[in-house]
């Protein structure tokens, strides 16, 4: 497999230092009174009410808790990219990765519409001294300016799996609960497809959406089944997606953690940076 990823790019520096650490403090919610659910499959006519034990409605309970928390620190591999880092989902974006694996950039930083590259040895000799690339994505048709790297955030982005596992049609089954990490967690599973999970995202543009479908869809794939492990506060902890195409396969994984804790993302000091001005990077084929 090849290394996935979407739009890159970076314009004027940012510097996001405790701003988006203070939004949702409010911390994460209070646990629910049951967390064991039904062990059937549901796909219920009406809208589910977080107090709704079903599948469903454990599933829509912790998509609620992750429009909470706004916040999380993810351990991701995708495809054959992974990092950790903070990501911010709410209310604006910014993301802080370390890759753990062979890439571009050993650190990658989004602030909103910003984004910065570097950070490494390799960086440094390349840029003169200084340790980061800043760059933006160029505007659309409309003058309305993308995040940079949204492609790898929508990937990342906990609230987004959860609205797709709970969208009209879709049906979640509960697996058993098993352990994870030193804790016991409830496992579900939801089969759907690439049309649909981006579609249940209704909150991106549609250029943003086609990116994400076809990001989800290697080598045509027809199907994905999402795998997501809950704790005992119906906060997700392990996302994975798997789905087979005619020549490529899906096959991701993220682990959070840390949800609506005490995290920031901190954009480099203005003087250690290089203008890269605009650019766009399409996405990588598996």
């Amino acid at each position: 497999m090849a290394v996935r990823r979407r739009l890159a790019a970076g314009t004027a520096a940012v510097l996001l230092a405790g701003g988006l650490t203070a939004c949702g403090s409010d911390g994460a919610p209070a646990p629910t009174p049951s967390r064991t659910p039904t062990p059937t499959s549901a796909s219920p006519t009406g809208p589910a009410k977080p107090t709704d034990r079903s599948p469903h409605g454990v599933l829509l309970s912790a998509q609620l808790n992750a429009q909470t928390a706004r916040r999380a620190k993810v351990n991701y591999r995708l495809g054959s990219d992974a990092g950790t880092g903070p990501l911010f989902w709410l209310p604006k974006t910014a993301l802080q990765v370390k890759r753990t694996t062979p890439a571009e950039a050993e650190q990658l930083i989004v602030v909103d519409t910003v984004a910065y590259q570097g950070g490494d040895a390799a960086a440094t000799a390349r840029l003169g001294g200084r340790h980061w690339e800043r760059f933006s994505v160029p505007p659309g048709p409309d003058g309305h300016k993308e995040i940079p790297y949204a492609g790898l955030i929508d990937l990342l982005n906990p609230a987004e799996a959860l609205a797709a596992a709970t969208a009209d049609g879709v049906e979640a089954q509960f697996v058993g609960e098993e352990k994870f990490e030193d804790a016991t967690v409830a496992h579900y599973r939801v089969t759907t497809d690439a049309e649909r999970y981006a579609a249940a995202q209704t909150q991106l543009s549609p250029a943003r959406r086609d990116g994400l479908r076809a990001a989800l869809t290697p080598g045509g794939s027809v199907s994905l089944t999402l795998d997501l492990w809950l704790n005992d506060r119906d906060q997700l902890v392990k996302l994975q997606r798997t789905g087979t195409g005619e020549i490529g396969r899906a096959d991701d994984s993220v682990v959070y953690s840390e949800f609506a804790g005490p995290l920031s993302v901190q954009a480099p000091a203005e003087g250690d940076t290089v203008d890269a001005g605009t650019r766009s990077v399409s996405p990588l084929a598996r």
